[in-house]
């Protein structure tokens, strides 16, 4: 049995990212003061993983209008990550930063690290501004996410992050009744 990482504080990393046409260092320190998602996947140049990055890339204004920074993570390079951005027009619509973590250090941190392939599980973390895990999310290689569900589970965290008392039922969206917890809600939902 492993600890969880809900509630846990990320570690700290330093690496390069390809952004925006520039290679760009990122450390921990750059993913506290806002919400953010670190979405790893296996590899680039692969299949499933394009479509969950442009899925995330179709997502990210509104992402970004919730004040949240995505981060996608994959052992491959920097160098790579710019190579694919600069070959796949799905890819090339990226404005996110793309980590290259090519030691596997964030990954493991994560505990996402496959390790006899040196690859990343598909796993998806929302980190809120004091750089505390609220959501993890892994997949198996074969299933791929939905940057719609994660959109919603980050408004979720973000309403109980600022309604103290107030819990998000299942399939919860924004302006949808909450629950507060008490014993009066016991046996009664």
């Amino acid at each position: 049995m492993t600890q969880s990482i809900i509630n846990s504080t990320i570690k700290p990393f330093k690496a390069t990212a390809f952004h925006n046409g520039a290679f760009v260092d990122v450390t921990e320190q750059d993913l506290l003061g806002k919400w953010a998602v670190v979405f790893f996947y296996p590899a680039d140049f692969t299949f499933v993983c394009p479509t969950e990055l442009g899925d995330m890339a179709d997502h990210y204004e509104q992402l970004q209008a919730m004040g949240v920074e995505v981060y996608s993570v994959s052992t491959d390079t920097h160098f790579t990550h710019k190579a694919w951005h600069s070959s796949s027009d799905t890819i090339g619509k990226i404005t996110y930063p793309m980590i290259g973590d090519p030691t596997g250090a964030i990954t493991r941190n994560f505990g996402v690290m496959i390790e006899d392939d040196g690859l990343a599980l598909r796993g998806t973390f929302v980190i809120n501004p004091e750089g505390e895990v609220k959501v993890a999310e892994i997949h198996d290689l074969g299933i791929g996410r939905s940057a719609a569900e994660l959109l919603r589970k980050i408004q979720a965290a973000q309403y109980v992050a600022t309604h103290d008392g107030e819990v998000c039922p299942a399939k919860w969206q924004p302006g949808e009744a909450t629950l507060a917890p008490s014993i009066d809600l016991v046996g009664k939902i």
